[in-house]
């Protein structure tokens, strides 16, 4: 089936060039072939030239000298003009590096994407888990089995929800099924407060404090993690007053906006 086979090497390409950019971050700001090629068991050659594309494309910068790949502007600014303003001009990056620098905990950024929560940025505290190392950008799992799933079901409205949590326990493994009733009472009641302490998920065996960003678009909630171990000692009202106090710091309500100034033409 040809049509498939195409189709089905288009997507391993497309998933491979965000492998790519993922790869990317605090702790690795170049990265050379065989870095790539190591951190996802790629082919040497396909992953060269995957990487020189993505040169001439304008998305990396290859170094003359070292060898080495770094991300360019150009690739941290696509698709930013179509995004919600908190994400445009960078506060919920600065959200989340204030809460690193804050309580040495990794922090996570989340969304909804159909039925599964999916990591959007992960930033690694100094006080991170060694389970937790492994997680990044790109992750999912079902919105049902962390905090951060939760409380964005509990943006939904209650009828839709209902058919969400439904499909959800249809769809899972005999080990992670739940009782309907149970889980519907915890979605609901984080619909007010809009934070959660809970389990991080994807694997972690970490806990976490997830807080919903505030002023999303509907249907489109992001979710704030902390996350930190069960053997932790964590002050679970520091926690939150910390995180509440950054997000006031970093997102404050809208201003009413001026009028802009009226600049005279030029001569």
């Amino acid at each position: 089936m040809p049509g498939k086979t195409t189709s089905s090497n288009k997507a391993k390409i497309a998933r491979r060039v965000i492998e790519v950019l993922e790869y990317f971050d605090d702790a690795h700001r170049e990265a050379t072939v065989m870095d790539i090629v190591r951190r996802y068991n790629r082919p040497q050659s396909s992953t060269s030239e995957l990487l020189s594309s993505l040169v001439e494309l304008g998305l990396l910068h290859k170094d003359p000298y070292s060898r080495a790949y770094s991300l360019t502007p150009r690739a941290a600014l696509i698709g930013t003009s179509g995004q919600p303003e908190l994400v445009r001009d960078g506060r919920i990056v600065r959200l989340m590096d204030r809460l690193v620098a804050q309580t040495g905990l990794s922090v996570a950024l989340t969304s909804m994407v159909g039925l599964d929560a999916q990591i959007v940025n992960w930033r690694h505290g100094p006080r991170a888990l060694a389970a937790t190392r492994e997680l990044a950008g790109g992750l999912k799992e079902p919105l049902a089995r962390n905090a951060a799933g939760m409380l964005m079901l509990s943006t939904i409205t209650r009828q839709r929800c209902e058919g969400m949590v439904r499909r959800l326990n249809a769809e899972a493994d005999e080990q992670s099924k739940f009782q309907f009733s149970d889980m519907m009472a915890r979605i609901d009641a984080c619909r007010d407060p809009r934070y959660l302490f809970g389990v991080a998920g994807f694997g972690s065996g970490a806990e976490a404090l997830s807080g919903l960003v505030p002023r999303q678009p509907e249907g489109h909630p992001l979710v704030i993690s902390l996350i930190y171990g069960k053997d932790d000692r964590v002050n679970p009202e520091a926690l939150l007053q910390s995180l509440s106090d950054a997000m006031r710091h970093c997102l404050p309500d809208p201003a009413v906006a001026a009028e802009p100034e009226q600049l005279p033409h030029a001569a």
